[in-house]
């Protein structure tokens, strides 16, 4: 009986990708905090995730180089400017700092419960092996 990776690990495969870019581009905004005219942006992770899934599930796949693909590019992540909670800094910066921290530690903390999650599922998947 063989075992099928996507079953065993859902959708966290996927959400460890996604959370790892989205960790880069909330990374980006906070660095940038004090550069003139720079417009803060995120992607909704849920709606990259659904994409994600959906297109790993269909099983669809290019056999030629030049059929259509069935994804945009590859990557489901649209990056949305963010409209600020406070303006009038002047510059035309578009970084709330606070919130972006609050965003950059929620999606670590959550990057850290998948891997923990993973790491559950291998500990059960090698204790299948072993017998134990």
């Amino acid at each position: 009986m063989a075992i099928s990776f996507d079953n065993a690990f859902g959708p966290h495969e996927q959400a460890l990708l996604l959370r790892a870019q989205r960790s880069e581009v909330l990374a980006s905004n906070i660095a940038n905090v004090n550069t003139p005219g720079y417009k803060a942006r995120d992607f909704d992770f849920h709606s990259a995730l659904k994409v994600a899934t959906s297109q790993q599930a269909s099983g669809i796949s290019r056999t030629h180089s030049s059929h259509f693909s069935s994804t945009s590019a590859g990557a489901p992540v649209q990056l949305e400017y963010i409209t600020p909670f406070q303006t009038g800094t002047g510059d035309g910066n578009t970084v709330d700092l606070p919130s972006q921290q609050v965003a950059f530690a929620e999606n670590a903390m959550e990057y850290q419960m998948s891997l923990r999650f993973l790491d559950g599922k291998l500990k059960g998947l090698m204790s299948a092996i072993k017998g134990e």
